[in-house]
């Protein structure tokens, strides 16, 4: 049994994984990987609480992956799953939806955000399935869930979900924390440089796909929001500015400070120009890898097969725990 800890992480298959996701989480993924024991997921039951195209959802599914292995995770360092493999995410998420108030999950921020705009699909998995997430962190004895500010509060339940339980049955789960990553990298939108860059934004121009190809990326950042004031500094005061800098940072072996310190005197146009050649040279190889992983089906349902195997290894042990503490029959096997 390894004495490390244990770390969850999942992703949506969207088909859009951005340089914010790649930068913020995956880079991270990939660096805590010698020193924890990683479940990375690709969360498709989370997915279909908007509507999906199957053969859509199929396709980003293993897009998702390929960009998984893209950037670096390694499946013998890592298990790495799909959600939707592994049926006890769903079997413990109803049994803790028993143990759920209505008046929490409507305290959720994010519940609350997509309520509010309404929508003929305000479906009842938009509102529990912040419960399904705190079914995958605790399935696994999570020690550590790299979250962002958006999801800390889902975090919060899971807590409060894994205590009440031990309460009532005696000690099953772990308590998880948050992990907080030693240097952070909060990525924004090209457009709106005070805002985090997503994959929702409705202007194309915000964000960068880790599948764009070179020319769309250098004409994405050309186009990035700046400001007047003309003189390049790393500052709070020129948001758009500071995003670029930092960008480059993570693909050059310089601070945003020493970048700002080469363009001192030079023009907007300049740095814009050589930025937009940096982050596009900086995601070719990655963009190169997952078509080249797209390309072998074979592979890849090696890989999650037996990333399914091992999940669920693990999970059956947890489940079959809670289903016996609170009161089920075990099945016997004929």
């Amino acid at each position: 049994m390894s004495d490390k800890k244990i770390i969850f992480s999942g992703i949506q298959p969207s088909g859009k994984i951005t340089l914010g996701n790649y930068l913020g989480a995956l880079s991270n993924w990939v660096e805590l990987q010698d020193e924890y024991q990683n479940y990375y997921c690709i969360v498709d039951m989370h997915a279909i609480t908007v509507p999906q195209v199957p053969k859509d959802l199929r396709e980003n599914t293993l897009l998702l992956l390929s960009q998984y292995l893209a950037a670096g995770i390694d499946p013998e360092k890592s298990t790495v799953f799909i959600q939707s493999h592994v049926p006890q995410h769903v079997e413990l998420s109803w049994v803790l939806q028993t143990m759920t108030y209505m008046g929490e999950l409507g305290r959720m921020t994010q519940y609350k955000d997509k309520s509010a705009k309404g929508g003929e699909n305000l479906n009842s998995a938009l509102f529990t399935y912040p419960v399904l997430m705190a079914s995958d962190i605790l399935l696994y004895s999570t020690d550590l869930v790299p979250v962002g500010e958006d999801q800390k509060q889902h975090l919060e339940l899971s807590r409060d979900l894994a205590q009440r339980f031990n309460n009532r049955y005696s000690d099953t789960f772990k308590i998880p924390e948050v992990y907080t990553p030693k240097v952070g990298a909060r990525i924004m939108s090209l457009q709106e440089p005070t805002k985090k860059m997503s994959k929702s934004d409705e202007n194309e121009n915000g964000y960068i796909s880790l599948m764009d190809s070179h020319d769309v990326i250098i004409k994405k950042v050309k186009r990035a929001v700046t400001d007047s004031i003309g003189e390049l500094n790393y500052s709070q005061d020129q948001p758009g500015i500071k995003n670029l800098l930092e960008i480059c940072s993570k693909f050059e072996n310089a601070s945003p400070q020493e970048i700002a310190l080469r363009y001192q005197g030079k023009g907007y146009g300049e740095f814009k120009s050589d930025a937009a050649e940096i982050i596009a040279e900086g995601l070719r190889p990655v963009r190169e890898k997952a078509l080249e992983y797209l390309g072998d089906k074979t592979y890849l349902e090696g890989i999650y097969s037996e990333g399914a195997q091992k999940a669920e290894a693990v999970a059956s042990k947890m489940l079959s725990k809670v289903y016996r503490k609170i009161g089920f029959i075990p099945k016997k096997r004929i």
